[in-house]
């Protein structure tokens, strides 16, 4: 039985470090876009030194303990990869954001870690030792799985799942699983014990991902363009002061009105007469070929 369970735990640290590979990778896009801008624009540089301290923390704890290669395989990736994260962020990262990024540094990486290593490697020996470090890193481990409660959170307040990431969240709660299996199989509590947690709150992205980008898509659909009104001919009457609206023209009415006003705008036989202030003696004298021009449909104002 011991040997099953050995075969098993192998099969879900694999699936385990095959999983958490994507998962460090996951950043990549973001840094892809810090470099084209030539800027951190903003993002904050905790998430990737906490990662870092985090797989310090377990390769420590895998040297002290025995059967786990895949977790110092996988812990060792992410030391490498965050390491490149930070220093590229610190890079691109203006002055005061470089400051602060290399404070948490020193904090985390070089005072906290050092100190860990120090107080265990002079203070305890043999499996309490094991034991005192899986501990710190039981405790830690939980506090960065209770980190997502902010993103929920802001999912729930906003109504909205711009900021959650599916893709993530699922990996995410695959990996969780996988390391579940592999510290059970272990019957090592340290390792299966977090993931407990990081699978709840995996579940629980997921499913605020699906309830929110529903409503979303509602909203979108009973959102409807405002009509757009057809303008209407106003006929202006200066003796009443009524506004009136004509209904609209047709096709073959416009087509008319045009022809006409090309004939009468050629025409050398069409004469204005001027007039006074005394509206009786005023006319208009018309010698136009009036059989040429085209009859106008009559048109009723309302």
């Amino acid at each position: 039985m011991a040997g099953v369970s050995g075969h098993w735990a192998f099969a879900f640290g694999v699936l385990g470090n095959i999983i958490s590979f994507i998962v460090f990778l996951s950043p990549i896009p973001t840094f892809y876009k810090i470099y084209k801008k030539k800027s951190t624009e903003g993002y904050q540089s905790i998430p990737y030194v906490v990662a870092l301290f985090s797989s310090m923390l377990w390769i420590y704890y895998a040297f002290l303990k025995t059967n786990t290669t895949l977790l110092i395989t996988i812990n060792s990736f992410g030391v490498f990869i965050e390491t490149i994260y930070v220093g590229f962020y610190i890079f691109y990262a203006p002055k005061k954001a470089r400051v602060q990024t290399i404070k948490m540094l020193s904090l985390f990486v070089v005072g906290g870690f050092g100190a860990i290593v120090l107080v265990t490697q002079f203070l305890f020996k043999g499996a309490i030792r094991g034991q005192v470090v899986g501990w710190i890193c039981l405790i830690f481990s939980l506090c960065v799985f209770v980190a997502p409660l902010g993103i929920v959170r802001q999912v729930i307040k906003t109504k909205s799942v711009e900021y959650m990431p599916l893709l993530l969240s699922v990996f995410l709660t695959l990996s969780a699983v996988m390391w579940f299996f592999y510290g059970l199989l272990l019957k090592d509590i340290n390792i299966a014990a977090p993931n407990v947690l990081g699978f709840i709150f995996g579940i629980l992205q997921i499913v605020l991902y699906v309830i929110y980008s529903k409503k979303e898509k509602a909203i979108l659909k009973e959102q409807k363009l405002p009509e757009i009104q057809k303008p209407a001919v106003i006929v202006s009457d200066d003796n009443t002061n009524v506004n009136k609206k004509l209904p609209e023209l047709t096709q073959e009415q416009i087509i008319d009105i045009v022809r006409l006003a090309g004939l009468l705008a050629n025409t050398d036989k069409v004469q204005v007469a001027t007039c006074s202030h005394d509206h009786a003696n005023c006319g208009v004298k018309a010698t136009a070929n009036v059989e040429n021009m085209p009859k106008l449909q009559t048109v009723e104002a309302s």
